[in-house]
């Protein structure tokens, strides 16, 4: 069993070590109590992510009492920032592993069966050891889903104030571009229609790459990858404001696989706030590159991210963000509550700190903001007939099927519908988070049967 805490890198790690356990034998469950692997593969951005952690843990170590045989391990991002505080309030835990030595989970497994609780952290990734790869998009199972993540580098070298993410996951290393198409192309072969291209900051792929001919980026790769035979669907997460450029653009206009979905964080609206992030950019050259991205690219669905009571946040600067996001009209927002990270220089500003009363009504005068500017975008889309990917049953209600439109707009409507199916959906209904429609047409079926063993928390 793999419980998963965090963003889409942790979930493609997940995917990974899923995939090694299954090639040792193991076969995936949700039981808890007939496990023989539990894997918490963890997540450090958020201080509730330490909570959840050892929550677990303390259910698990009542599961262990009962079944000595059980085997729990702890990757991820709070392993990586933890390792030695993980082992002295878990000591039931066999396995403490980082970020960058996720291939050699099942080696470690297996080591602590047989010596006891081990501990592996890897302060960097070196890509000339013998013992690192980079990970790859191919699982080793053969029964693929019609969608994969595909990571494009590991790392990051920005210094957002905020942020752990470099001092966990090391500095910004591009997979080389040959290596990236060819398990595209792969996947494809497999049966695979869409990709999401992953990394902390996919803008600057391939800038620390040293070729002498090609110094490949990441409009040369969206192409690339959208020019597959058989991918119908590219996305790609996360870029950053200050790295959008032209080229970029351009790319997501020109290849018709790339959705028409752009995440593109905006954190805060004040420049002040923004200066003290260290994000490298301002409002108004945040708006403009927006402004470009919509204009070359129709139909665009914008999505953020948005910090509220970053130490320091005046009234002023708040009201700054409200018009901000009123003005950039997002299609939905991921909303965050400021959580100060040991290890980041925001941890250190604690004379600043917002009083939380103060956040708490601030929080909620933001959402209203940011629904209500999704709520009109997606009543906006009432009428049209829609081409969605489907991912599947409704959690709430198995008679009803789900999709995703090229925007990444989640559609609800009348089932059921194979999984990894292509169908068009006339849109009924909105609301800020979800659409509702008809079934128009099933326009292309899947090629494999989809399976998902790990579960995300």
């Amino acid at each position: 069993m793999i419980r998963t805490f965090g963003c889409q890198m942790n979930e493609h790690d997940s995917e990974r070590l899923a995939s090694q356990l299954e090639a040792d034998g193991y076969v995936a469950t949700d039981d808890v109590e007939s496990a023989d692997v539990v894997v918490l593969n963890t997540c450090c951005i958020r201080e509730n992510a330490d909570n959840r952690l050892y929550g677990h843990l303390g259910h698990l170590k009542a599961v262990k009492a009962r079944h000595p045989g059980l085997q729990i391990a702890v990757a991820g991002c709070l392993a990586q920032k933890d390792r030695d505080l993980v082992r002295q309030k878990a000591p039931q835990v066999d396995v403490v592993l980082g970020t960058h030595n996720v291939g050699r989970a099942v080696d470690l497994l297996h080591h602590a069966a047989a010596h006891g609780p081990v501990t592996e952290i890897w302060d960097e990734a070196d890509v000339d050891a013998g013992d690192f790869e980079f990970p790859s998009a191919l699982p080793v199972r053969p029964d693929l889903t019609h969608s994969a993540w595909v990571t494009i580098q590991i790392g990051c070298d920005n210094n957002c104030a905020f942020c752990i993410v470099p001092a966990v996951r090391g500095r910004e290393i591009s997979r080389p571009f040959a290596d990236i198409v060819s398990d595209v192309e792969a996947l494809a072969a497999r049966g695979t229609t869409e990709v999401t291209l992953l990394g902390q900051n996919v803008n600057s792929y391939g800038r620390d790459l040293d070729q002498r001919r090609f110094r490949p980026q990441f409009a040369g790769l969206l192409r690339a990858v959208g020019a597959v035979d058989g991918i119908r669907r590219v996305r790609f997460t996360s870029p950053h404001p200050k790295d959008l450029r032209p080229d970029v653009i351009a790319a997501m206009a020109e290849t018709a696989a790339v959705c028409n979905h752009l995440h593109l964080p905006l954190q805060a609206g004040s420049d002040r706030t923004l200066a003290a992030m260290h994000r490298g950019y301002t409002a108004t050259r945040y708006l403009e590159r927006l402004a470009a991205a919509r204009a070359a690219v129709p139909d665009l669905a914008v999505t953020t991210d948005l910090i509220v009571g970053f130490p320091g946040e005046t009234d002023r600067d708040f009201e700054r963000t409200l018009e901000v996001a009123a003005e950039a009209e997002y299609d939905s927002a991921y909303t965050f509550v400021f959580s100060p990270r040991p290890g980041t220089e925001a941890a250190t500003m604690a004379d600043r700190y917002v009083d939380p009363a103060v956040i708490a009504e601030r929080f909620e005068r933001l959402r209203a903001v940011v629904e209500r500017s999704a709520l009109a975008r997606h009543r906006a889309r009432t009428g049209r007939v829609e081409e969605v990917l489907v991912e599947g049953p409704s959690k709430k209600d198995p008679a009803v099927t789900t999709g995703r439109t090229t925007q990444n707009k989640l559609v609800h409507f009348a089932g059921p519908v194979a999984t990894g199916s292509y169908a068009t959906v006339a849109i009924t209904a909105a609301a800020p988070h979800h659409l509702r429609g008809e079934l128009v047409e099933i326009t292309a079926g899947p090629r494999h049967r989809t399976r998902i063993p790990v579960v995300a928390v």
